[in-house]
């Protein structure tokens, strides 16, 4: 499975960089991770509970930073097991791309091999499964970057104050183009 994709975040490269390496502001956001706590040097066990498809199971892993370059990139390795439900492991390549002072672009690329009951789901199921994971990770992550970091928010909020208002039918086109786009990556 491979899953490549890039977000928006409304903080600054430094800030971005803080918050992808505190445990605490990562397990809240991550969907049904009960710890991740810091084992080593840039390494970290996690427990958490997934669900894909039918299958529904606590997994317990580990992640692994490497190629550390702050604050602009580093790769990922990680491997978990759930027991009877299977098991998963990969690498990540996570790199930062400051657009202004208070926002910057986190580009990522993920290949990752999944075995045992979820592997017999189906790829389809498991990649739909994965962006689903990765939406909702971005969606927890950015409200608590924006709570953190509440400046860039109002600067975020003054910057769209100030843009011209939208047409109605303007404001139809761009929903009707966000759901066509959700609709081919399969987030509807």
């Amino acid at each position: 499975m491979n899953l490549t994709g890039q977000e928006t975040l409304p903080v600054s490269q430094a800030q971005a960089w803080e918050a992808l390496n505190d445990a605490a502001l990562l397990q809240a956001s991550i969907t049904g991770c009960e710890s991740l706590t810091l084992i080593g040097e840039h390494e970290f066990e996690a427990l958490m509970t997934v669900a894909i498809g039918p299958v529904k199971a606590k997994f317990k892993g580990k992640l692994k930073l490497s190629d550390l370059q702050p604050p602009s990139s580093y790769h990922l390795a990680f491997e978990g097991s759930g027991g009877a439900a299977g098991h998963g492991k990969g690498t990540a390549h996570v790199r930062l791309e400051p657009v202004s002072p208070t926002e910057t672009t986190l580009h990522y690329d993920v290949q990752a091999s999944v075995g045992g009951k979820i592997a017999q789901i189906g790829s389809r199921l498991v990649d739909m499964a994965a962006q689903k994971m990765a939406g909702d990770f971005f969606s927890a992550f950015n409200t608590a970057l924006q709570a953190r970091y509440a400046v860039a928010a109002v600067v975020a909020e003054s910057a769209a104050d100030e843009a011209p208002k939208k047409s109605r039918f303007q404001r139809l086109l761009d929903w009707y183009l966000g759901w066509l786009g959700r609709v081919f990556t399969g987030k509807v």
